[in-house]
Order: C-alpha cells, then structure tokens, then sequence
C-alpha cells in the first residue's frame, strides 16, 4: 500500500486525473477497477472516479509495488542555460524563445528544451523541487516551433496551469505574431478562413473548402509595411493549428521568409536566410474576473526585438 498527501497543485483534480500522472505505468483499466473494489480510497473511505481532491486529502492505493517503480526525470538539473525573461510573478512566467529551441522534448530527445531549461531556472530559484511533487510539474502553455522565436507564458502551479489553459482556450489572451513574408500582400487587413489536415513527414495540407478530416482554420492579416517585394505583417491566430501561420501564408501565395517546410527555397537562398522570419511578438490579456491571475487584466507584453535576420524595413 502507499499514501499520498494531497498538496496545493494536487488539488482541485479529479482522483482518476491525480493517479494516471502520478502512477502512469498503471493501466486505465485497472484503476477503474481498483476505484470499483476499493483497493484506492481517499480519506480511508470508499471514492467515486470522479471526486475532486482537496487539499490534504489522503489517497490510498492498495495496488502492486511493481506499478510504483517511477523513476522521475532530473535531466533538467544539469542545465545551465540562460533564460530571457520577460516577466515573472509567483504564478506565471513569460520568456522569448530563441530560434531552434524545441519547447518540449521530441521524438528527437532533444537535450535543453525550453520546458526543461525553465525547471532548473525554477529549481535552482527553490520554486520548484520534483521530489516534494506528486503530479505537478511546471509547464508551458503556449507552444512555438522550433524555429519560431517569440513569447511563451510557463505556469509555475497548477491552479495558474488550469487557468492559463482556460483563458486561452475563451480568447483571453491574444497572441500576436510578426513575420517577413515574400512578395507583396495587398490588401492591409483580411481575415482567412480555409481548411487544414496533418500530413506525413510532419507537413499540414490546406484547401478551401470543407472536406471530412481537415479542420477549419482562420488567420487574421494586417500589413505593417512594404518593401522590396517583402510584406511585414501582422498575425492573428483565431484559430490555432499545427504550422498554421505558416502554412496558410504559403497557400495564400506569401511563404514566410527563410521558412524550408512551406516557403521558397529560390528566396531564402537568394537572401541567404534559412529560419522562419516569425515571430510571437506580443501578449494582450483581456481577462474577464474571477481568477487567481485577474491583475494580469489589461497588460501587454511585447518582445523588445523580433530576431529577424534581415534588416528589410
């Protein structure tokens, strides 16, 4: 049997929720079952799957040793990389990504992802200690491709976790993007809307029309300058899908400069530029009350420089 003591980012979660990240090697379906049986109780007493735990809540699982054998990841520990921070409180933390940082760590097992650099940030701060957590770890709410620089909001805790997620997912946070994409755009402002669907080889395909497994995507366009057959525009992710930016200028006929998945090779050859000229350039919090983050309400982070690497405008 062991016991876990329900702490602060423990809390507020459904039981079934707080075992599958702290117990991962045990199945779904044994857990429902174990539930069932009362072989995992809280507070010595029989639960319901989905009980939400409270604060020094006691969980109780008398289930095999075998399914505890966890061995947590501290890789992160022998980081030594700088972040560059933008803002930070007790709840939140907003840094600007570099180019060719993976935010989290892929298929790849790519060392000094962005997720693990702020860990040891926050570890060596006394912030964050993976042995005194049961299933919460810091966590990074926004994500940017490897090669797009830009703003990105990590939740120290879990309560501002679930409610960075919310506010995202209701349009509470406005993300902004800046990019360089080739050739002129003449309209000043537009709103797109076409039709996405994964590829293979990590590619998005787009159409215009709907079709059975492609999801509606809408992108909203306005142009800051022009110059030398280049656009600088500005970017509004309604809608946010995988390489959607991306993508989506591509199709409309304006790749993003030095971007070799969906842009122009002849171009970025020629102006001799091979990362993507995107970037998350702004933060705009239009909170409605009632949460723990409600003095973020009104204030805009910006990044102070782009990174681009070209000097066009």
């Amino acid at each position: 049997m062991k016991e876990f003591k329900i702490n602060k980012n423990d809390s507020g979660q459904r039981v079934d929720k707080f075992i599958l990240k702290t117990v991962p090697k045990l199945p779904k379906s044994l857990l429902y079952k174990y539930i069932r049986l009362k072989r995992i109780k809280v507070n010595k007493k029989r639960c319901e799957i989905s009980q939400v735990l409270a604060e020094n809540d006691m969980v109780e699982m008398y289930i095999n040793d075998e399914f505890f054998d966890i061995k947590k990841n501290t890789e992160f520990l022998t980081i030594n990389s700088s972040l560059n921070i933008i803002y930070e409180d007790e709840n939140i933390l907003i840094v600007n990504k570099p180019a060719g940082t993976d935010v989290h760590r892929g298929s790849e097992n790519n060392k000094e992802t962005l997720i693990d650099i702020i860990k040891s940030y926050l570890y060596q701060k006394n912030e964050y200690n993976p042995d005194e957590e049961n299933s919460f770890s810091p966590a990074i709410c926004n994500r940017l491709d490897r090669n797009t620089t830009g703003l990105v909001i990590a939740a120290k805790n879990a309560q501002s976790l679930r409610e960075i997620n919310e506010r995202i997912r209701s349009r509470e946070i406005v993300k902004k993007y800046l990019c360089i994409c080739c050739g002129i755009i003449s309209k000043n402002e537009f709103i797109k809307t076409d039709y996405l669907k994964k590829c293979q080889h990590n590619r998005v395909e787009i159409i215009s029309n709907p079709v059975q497994g492609y999801k509606k995507i809408i992108t909203g366009c306005k142009v800051i300058s022009r110059k030398n057959n280049f656009t600088l525009a500005e970017i509004n992710l309604i809608t946010g899908r995988t390489h959607q930016i991306r993508a989506h200028l591509a199709y409309l006929g304006y790749p993003i400069l030095g971007d070799g998945k969906y842009g122009s090779v002849t171009v970025n050859k020629r102006m001799g530029i091979f990362h993507q000229q995107l970037c998350a350039y702004s933060l705009e919090f239009k909170l409605n009350s009632g949460g723990i983050l409600d003095y973020l309400n009104g204030k805009i982070f910006k990044v102070p420089d782009t990174g681009f690497s070209l000097n066009i405008f």
